[in-house]
């Protein structure tokens, strides 16, 4: 188990991918104490002051003008967090929670929130002790943040709603008592500060992001070994072509699928075929598209990076000048604009995907048997393959509509635009898991195509045959397909197919 400070210096996506994965724990850095502890004293300064605070002594969104007295103010903080908990939906999973806790923990620490130090601190025991808060995920527009969502996360802070400990969910309060916690008591500024926040679609989408990432490598294999089956050139990967058009991630993807193909039978046999001038596009393209889908991935990963990092919440404060400033770091957008990409990305991935397929399956295209099968007629062979995965890929566009523009004005048209980026993030959960069929159904098809040729595959090639074939027999006559697709699938979503070939993943530390 992995130690973990927050500081306030940037943790990057690789400490992400290790909270998500679950083997670190967290504690809080000497200077973030430092820091949490001015941001609290400025809170307590401009409080002695007087004056209207907001979200301290003032009402939210469009009751902002309505000024709390101050027997009320705790009472405020406390019907903030209670009054927003009526998210709905499947709740977020252990590793998204956790996600959504680390990154709030690390916001608070930096010293712009005004909350206490013993707040923080319940937060990180209630993390390394795997007391979860069960967060609904649907209920947040990504504007005031994911308010919604973070009020469970405060509540059961405050022993209110349920906590989930090694898988049981149970009543906030008694998970608390059982783990000798005791809940808090928010103070001014407390509530508004946990309840503000882009963590919970940040999390979302940077789960997304590294499934969309692993799929992608597994895309340029399951098309390598696509493009043997179907004795492809590889002409059109030759470094010159890549260079001249300066995309970073097309020359990439070239790279990789030169090294996947090289000193393979299939490439002499292609050679001596002759039987294309050209291949279709989606195997002479691979590279400009895989390409695109690695450059946009890169991009967001930026964008995510920066967002994991981040103060979100409002109002925040400022120690050094003793300021209390309202802005807007909760609205979402790049978060939002993120998740469409990545939306897109997913699409691209399987749409290539599909068209390979299709082609392996048309024996006037492929020069393979009809269906890959070696009794047409009497066996379909993977036509039923490529139906489903063409229904997949459709199902993908559906829900590729990008979120960002689905705008709808809340608390009265004082917020009155959204980002929308927390259910934006939320779908891409599944698009990857459909991908990952998609994806599935190839490797299957392009394995089997390959055993047609009986030609001599390239090292890394081969040994993902080898994986396929270790678990599924010839698929040349028809039988009950079910098990052979879920063993597939689980070679793709376990990242197998990906480490077992020699060629760098597009990881996530960059």
């Amino acid at each position: 188990m992995t130690a973990l400070d927050i500081t306030a210096a940037p943790h990057g996506i690789g400490v992400w991918a290790q909270v998500y994965r679950g083997d670190v724990q967290l504690r809080l850095a000497a200077d973030s104490i430092q820091r949490i502890e001015a941001a609290r004293r400025t809170v307590s300064d401009i409080i002695a002051k007087g004056g209207a605070l907001y979200g301290i002594n003032t009402g939210s969104g469009r009751l902002a003008g309505k000024i709390i007295p101050d027997e009320d103010v705790l009472t405020l903080q406390r019907n903030l967090v209670v009054s927003h908990a009526i998210g709905s939906g499947p709740p977020l999973s252990e590793a998204e929670t956790r996600l959504v806790m680390a990154m709030k923990i690390a916001a608070l620490a930096q010293g712009h929130s005004g909350v206490r130090v013993v707040l923080v601190e319940m937060m990180i025991k209630m993390f390394n002790r795997g007391l979860l808060p069960v967060i609904p995920s649907q209920g947040s527009v990504g504007a005031s943040g994911d308010l919604t969502p973070l009020s469970h996360v405060a509540a059961a802070m405050i022993g209110v709603g349920h906590i989930r400990v090694g898988g049981e969910i149970m009543q906030a309060g008694d998970a608390l008592a059982k783990a000798g916690l005791e809940p808090l008591v928010l103070q001014p500024k407390e509530g508004m500060a946990l309840l503000n926040g882009t963590q919970v679609s940040t999390s979302l989408a940077l789960t997304a992001l590294m499934g969309a990432r692993q799929a992608l490598d597994s895309a340029v294999i399951t098309g390598a070994l696509s493009t043997e089956a179907l004795l492809g050139s590889v002409t059109p990967f030759d470094d010159r072509i890549h260079q001249i058009r300066r995309q970073p991630g097309q020359i990439e993807i070239a790279r990789r699928l030169r090294a996947l193909l090289k000193g393979s039978e299939f490439r002499t046999k292609a050679l001596s075929d002759g039987r294309r001038v050209q291949d279709p596009y989606c195997l002479r393209c691979q590279p400009q598209v895989y390409g695109a889908c690695l450059d946009l991935l890169d991009h967001v990963t930026a964008t995510l990076e920066r967002e994991a990092d981040a103060v979100t919440d409002n109002p925040l404060v400022f120690p050094e000048t003793g300021e209390i400033l309202s802005g807007g770091n909760f609205h979402a957008e790049p978060v939002a604009f993120a998740a469409d990409m990545i939306a897109i990305a997913i699409c691209e991935i399987g749409s290539l995907s599909e068209r390979r397929l299709a082609m392996m399956i048309d024996e006037s295209l492929s020069g393979l048997p009809p269906f890959l099968t070696d009794d047409p007629g009497v066996s379909t062979g993977f036509m039923s393959g490529q139906i489903t995965a063409a229904a997949m890929v459709a199902e993908n566009r559906q829900k590729a509509h990008p979120a960002s523009v689905d705008s709808v004005p809340t608390v009265a048209n004082y917020e009155d635009h959204v980002s929308m980026a927390t259910h934006g993030a939320r779908r891409l959960t599944a698009m990857i898991e459909t991908l990952n069929n998609i994806l599935a159904v190839e490797l299957l098809a392009a394995v089997e195509g390959c055993e047609h040729r009986g030609l001599s595959l390239a090292a890394p090639l081969d040994t993902v045959a080898a994986l396929v074939r270790s678990q599924v027999a010839r698929m040349n006559r028809d039988r009950y397909f079910g098990p052979d697709f879920e063993a597939a699938r689980d070679m793709i979503k376990s990242g197998k197919v990906v480490t077992l070939c020699a060629e760098p993943r597009s990881t996530l530390h960059k």
